[in-house]
Parts: structure tokens; sequence; C-alpha cells
């Protein structure tokens, strides 16, 4: 029984925001939408252009570093929206000062820093939470419920595709972007969220096999990808990821194809229920039209709803949905596919027993 720190009961939860570059406003307007609950008391950022304008927008004490945060401002949690590289780093120095970190994904690049990551808040007593929020998304929770409830039947197959575009200039805008050390790349980063369904949806994953290239783009790390799998429920698919989608983002999309059961959700962003058929009906099938959603966003509407969990989890309401132990999940399997397309072979998992 892992022990955490006391629950915050007669005030408001402090957040504090390191990072205030392009998900940022993401993090400030969830957290706006539950002020009866939470306050953003502190913003910090080594470009001060971003953190005056992240301070004004939102009201929140400006600070330059992340240690003069942690030793002035009074949060309760630190959300990391930095570099995915400095992840670990950062996570670590704002456990062993107390605080409960929330850390934007990846989590991490490397496996080993995932785990210290997750090692280093339990040793502080404190919570790690890994942002997720697209699996608040209305149409992936109608789908995981009707995975759960073994409505497919077996499952045979599943394909995942993210065709997406990053034009050079969004890898030019920061010097960190498309390097392996502090991004990560298709996979990584753009497709994080996608590669999260892979065990939240179907289950653990036995064995994968991965090919990666740098098409087009001037950067370290991989454009385009894609990833034969093999989950241990026996079902086979597929993951297919790019960056260079002509002329602009075209799909985002999950189809599981089972023995009682079809289903793909689409759209840009899984934000459509493109295909839902099954062998026998079920009173959610009801909730299928309005689960759909118009978005312009790659990021979904996630965030105040992952927000609202982890309030209650830091008022002693409820337990996380996504902490530091199911952020490995996704990571792991994102490791393996690095090592399966640098070594040409395929990678049994766990990594590691």
């Amino acid at each position: 029984m892992r022990y955490f720190s006391p629950a915050v009961v007669d005030r408001k939860i402090r957040f504090a925001l390191v990072g205030c570059g392009r998900i940022a406003a993401n993090h400030f307007n969830a957290i706006a939408q539950h002020a009866d609950r939470c306050e953003l008391v502190a913003v910090c950022d080594i470009d001060p252009t971003c953190l005056s304008a992240a301070a004004k927008s939102t009201g929140a004490r400006p600070y330059r570093s992340l240690s003069d945060l942690l030793a002035r401002s009074d949060a309760d949690a630190v959300i990391i929206a930095t570099p995915s590289g400095l992840h670990p780093e950062q996570a670590i120095q704002i456990a062993a000062a107390g605080r409960h970190v929330i850390t934007e994904k990846p989590m991490a690049t490397r496996w080993e820093d995932g785990k210290r990551m997750v090692g280093a808040c339990d040793a502080a007593g404190v919570r790690m939470f890994v942002v997720k929020q697209n699996r608040r998304n209305a149409t992936l929770q109608l789908l995981k419920r009707a995975v759960d409830q073994k409505r497919f039947g077996r499952i045979y197959m599943v394909n995942l595709n993210v065709f997406w575009t990053r034009p050079a200039d969004y890898y030019n805008s920061a010097k960190w972007r498309g390097t392996w050390e502090y991004d990560g790349g298709a996979f990584m980063n753009q497709a994080s969220h996608y590669v999260d369904l892979i065990d939240w949806i179907i289950g653990p994953v036995e064995s994968l096999q991965a090919y990666t290239a740098t098409l087009a783009r001037d950067i370290e790390v991989e454009d385009t990808g894609v990833i034969s799998l093999r989950w241990r429920n026996g079902a086979l698919g597929s993951m297919n990821v790019t960056m260079l989608t002509y002329p602009r983002n075209l799909e985002g999309s999950i189809t599981i194809l089972g023995e009682t059961g079809t289903v793909r959700i689409g759209g840009v962003a899984v934000n459509e229920v493109q295909q839902w058929e099954f062998a026998a009906p079920h009173e959610d099938d009801m909730l299928v039209r309005d689960a759909s959603y118009q978005t312009t966003s790659v990021y979904g509407y996630g965030h105040p709803l992952y927000y609202d969990n982890v309030i209650k989890v830091l008022r002693g309401e409820a337990e996380p949905e996504t902490d530091g132990r199911e952020g490995l999940k996704s990571l792991e399997v994102l490791v393996a596919a690095y090592k399966s397309a640098r070594d040409g072979k395929r990678v049994a998992l766990p990594l590691e027993y």
C-alpha cells in the first residue's frame, strides 16, 4: 500500500504550470472551468514573452525557473508542459519538493527515465498523473465500454491510423522539435495518444515489429512509421502514422473487427463514430449519434474532464484514471517500437520482468 500526502478538503486545489507553449492554453482553460474547486497560482517559462503572456491571461504569478517556483509558490501540484525530454528531471525535482506531478505526454522519451519518475513520486508520497485527455472523448468512452462488455466477442483485428501533417515550419519553430533528446518522432510525440489506445482499449501487447522513416522533414526522428502488432488476446493489427499528409490533417482513427461487432471511430481526431454494428443490441447504441462531435483541434475536448478526475483524486474522492504506472504502458510500447525499428527485429513485451 503506497502512502500519499493528505487530501486537500478545506480549500481550492492550487496548480502551477511549467512550459507555457503550444498546449498550455488547454490546461489554462480546463482549470478555469473548475474554478469552484481549483486555481492556477503560478506559471513558469524560460521565454519571457511566453511567460508574460501566460501570466497576463491567467493572473497567475510568473516564475523564470522551476526551482524558484517550487521555493516560492504554494502550489499543490505542478503541471509539466515542457519539451518531452525535460519531463523526467523536472518531475523528480517537483516530487522531491513534495508537490504532486501532472505531466504531459509522453511522460518520458526513455524507458528508464519513466520508471525513475514513478519511483521518485512513490518515494516522496506524491501523486503522479500522465495527461491522456483523449480517453475522455465520448466516442472512445463508448468504444471502451463496448470492449469491456465483450460486445465484439473475440477481437480479430485492430487498425489505428494517424494521417496528419506537420510542415517544416513546425519543426523549425524550436530547436528541440524533431530531436531524439527532447522530442521524439511521429509515434512518440504526435501519435502518443493513439499509442495509448493500443493497451487501454485492446489490452496488453504480446509482440510487435516496426519500421520508421524520415522521408521529408530535416529532423533526427521519424516523420512516418508503421507497427505490426499481436496482442495477448490473439488479435492482430497495425498502426500507421505519418506527419506528411497533403495538404492538411486527414485522419485519426481506430477500427476494431470482432466476432460479433465492427466499429470504426474516425474523423481528424477519433471524433466521429463512422461504423457501429453489433450482433446484439445495447442501450449504448442510442448514444452513438450524440457521441460524435466536430473539431478542428487534434487535442480534442478532454482536458476539462481529465482535470475533474485529477481534482477528485487530490480531494480524496476518486482514484486516478491515468497515473504514472498507466503512463508506463504506452511508453513501453513506444520504446519497443523504436527498438524494433532500430534493430530490424520483432520485440516481445513486457520489456522486462
